[in-house]
């Protein structure tokens, strides 16, 4: 990352850098990318940095942190009014290990309603009149903006990608369990994922180091021509036109440079795969929510109690099992699939972002791969029909985190010829 080697050499400091990005916030109130934000805080975080001699992996780089992760010297109000001015004591472990890192907790960026799909005030950086996706509306739209470098998100069906995708930034979902979810209020125990959101695939690649502990590895942009395979025909639906020409575009261009390019399908017996998803996420939500759906149901949204809780309440355990081994078998499909493959090609999202605040977006082309537990990466490439971002979806073997990371900088690079 440009912003830490700076901070490391010397040639900037924690602390303009950090006033920088709250110069940049107070200047763009419309966007409303933050929950809770006390520049005082910040900076005395980015002038400890400086004292210290800026130490670390990150030496003073700012990061937003989704408002359903906890932190103790900031609320975590997880988008409801049940927690407002909620004060967790103790950090989760992706914020204690990115403050032990040098990084500077700029704030707590707006998640919609229990990371669920109630919206935040949130509006999409390129035309605020557009959603900026969800969950994880607020970190997609502060990076996008130049609000924050980078910043947490989570993902239980699209709240990483899809964001990222609406918003023209970089969004990594990796591997279910690749990163600890210590600290974190999950939605569905066998689908939450803790992800990045960046400007960079090598600010990715450095937050990976920073959570697992391993040596800070620059993404391989020359690594050897990868194998993907294009999934057209999925039974989840097909996105717009402009999106599926972006996926053919991008196929050719990728195999114009080298790469061997194939198609992939998806078999009938997975052809309700998208269902068992939405049972699973439901039948597991109305369990992590007991406590407010009992105690506080008025203040949980109707489209929440009425929608996903209700509908987790009454779903039969059997079920909900029979979805958990639909979903492991399909998991088994596809590491079989990907022996010969290295990443598969698909849509970030159905299109461009929605008008509108009221609805951030269908989940359905991030869901399914969220479910199979794979590692997913949206670069931005492009634009739709009304200017806004368009992105492509990169999906990898699970475990094998850190090959997708390669395969999607060698993409990049050659998009970008």
């Amino acid at each position: 990352m440009e912003a830490a080697r700076r901070l490391a050499d010397g040639s900037l400091t924690a602390e303009a850098l950090t006033r920088a990005c709250l110069e940049r916030i107070a200047a763009r109130p419309e966007i409303a990318a933050w929950a809770s934000l006390q520049p005082d805080l910040a900076l005395a975080q980015a002038r400890a940095a400086d004292r210290a001699g800026r130490p670390g992996l990150l030496a003073g780089v700012p990061i937003g942190i989704k408002d359903i992760i906890d932190t103790a010297d900031l609320p975590t109000e997880h988008g409801s009014p049940i927690y407002r001015g909620h004060r967790p004591l103790a950090d989760a472990a992706c914020v204690s290990l990115t403050r032990a890192a040098g990084g500077v907790i700029l704030g707590k960026t707006v998640t919609t309603e229990f990371a669920n799909r109630h919206p935040g005030a949130t509006a999409n950086p390129h035309d605020p009149g557009h959603t900026p996706g969800g969950s994880s509306s607020g970190s997609a739209a502060a990076v996008a903006d130049f609000q924050v470098p980078m910043a947490f998100g989570t993902q239980t069906a699209g709240s990483v990608i899809r964001p990222a995708a609406y918003c023209g930034v970089i969004g990594f979902k990796p591997t279910f369990g690749h990163f600890g979810p210590a600290g974190i209020k999950l939605q569905a125990h066998s689908l939450d994922t803790l992800g990045v959101i960046a400007r960079t695939l090598d600010d990715v690649s450095l937050m990976d180091a920073l959570l697992l502990g391993g040596p800070v590895r620059r993404v391989d942009r020359d690594a050897g021509a990868p194998r993907i395979k294009v999934c057209r025909a999925a039974p989840w639906g097909e996105p717009d036109a402009a999106t599926q020409a972006l996926i053919e575009t991008t196929s050719q261009r990728l195999a114009g440079q080298g790469a061997s390019v194939g198609e992939t399908r998806i078999p009938p017996q997975f052809h309700a795969i998208l269902e068992m998803h939405g049972r699973i996420m439901e039948f597991e939500a109305a369990r992590s929510y007991a406590f407010e759906y009992d105690t506080r149901f008025a203040d949980v949204s109707p489209a929440l109690r009425e929608g996903a809780l209700a509908r987790g309440r009454a779903l039969p355990v059997a079920a909900y099992a029979e979805a958990l081994e639909v979903a492991e078998t399909f998991r088994r499909f596809l590491d079989e699939a990907f022996a010969d493959t290295d990443a598969i090609l698909a849509p970030s999202a159905p299109g461009e972002a929605p008008a509108g605040l009221e609805w951030t977006g269908d989940p359905r082309f991030n869901a399914v791969w969220t479910l199979a537990w794979t590692p997913c990466i949206t670069l931005p490439v492009g634009a739709g029909p009304g200017g806004l971002p368009l992105g492509i979806q990169l999906v990898g073997r699970r475990n094998r985190d850190a090959a997708l990371l390669d395969t999607a900088a060698w993409v990049e690079a050659r998009l970008r010829d």
